[in-house]
């Protein structure tokens, strides 16, 4: 087989190990969740997460575990999404340790834009460097369908998966290379969900 003029990264991140986090973990995630929440240099005065959290099912990429989290609240003018994630480090055999967390927070709602077919939130957690100043944006991209009977969710780049994980609970995570640079026009990532007859039902961008 001839080399690939294009040998990016595939599938590069654990699939799902533990779920969607409850019980005990989830407290112990809440706490810098909330804490980065409360660090949100524009949020509005008096807000803050409540005591629902959404959590999202982890997935393991660079020596971290990655969880990601949205949830719902009351501002001055209006509903307030709060997104963002939680990482960690967990030892083969050892307690989670060294617990990050990112938040940040929108009035743009799901329910305001009935064209939408995925709610999609995204954070840049990585890169990718390869040859002669190619390189990309490794990407964790977390959300829920907006349409039914959705069974799995995968990322493609020009027409190729490079994620896919199954939907739980109404609710998917993958990560994967996005804003490829270096291959002729930038290449960027878009979502698709799947039913169990492996037909498409649903695809976005990142950047609509």
């Amino acid at each position: 087989m001839a080399p690939n003029p294009r040998p990016i990264p595939r599938f590069i991140a654990d699939s799902t190990q533990e779920g969607i986090p409850h019980g005990r973990f989830a407290e112990r995630l809440a706490e810098p969740f909330r804490q980065a929440c409360s660090k949100i240099a524009d949020l509005p005065d008096g807000v803050e997460a409540p005591a629902e959290l959404n959590w999202f099912l982890e997935r393991a990429w660079g020596g971290r575990v990655w969880v990601p989290c949205t949830t719902r609240t009351e501002g001055p003018s209006g509903a307030l999404e709060l997104f963002g994630h939680v990482s960690y480090v967990q030892p083969p055999d050892g307690e989670p340790t060294d617990f990050r967390a990112k938040a940040d927070f929108t009035d743009v709602l799901a329910e305001d834009n009935p064209d939408w077919r995925i709610d999609l939130n995204d954070d840049v957690i990585g890169s990718w460097r390869g040859e002669n100043g190619r390189g990309g944006d490794v990407t964790m991209i977390w959300g829920r369908p907006l349409v039914p009977g959705a069974v799995a969710a995968t990322a493609e780049l020009d027409m190729e998966t490079v994620d896919q994980e199954a939907i739980s609970n109404e609710r998917f995570t993958l990560i994967a290379l996005d804003a490829l640079k270096g291959y002729g026009d930038d290449v960027f990532v878009q979502v698709k969900l799947w039913n169990r007859r492996a037909m498409e039902l649903a695809a976005e961008s990142l950047y609509v």
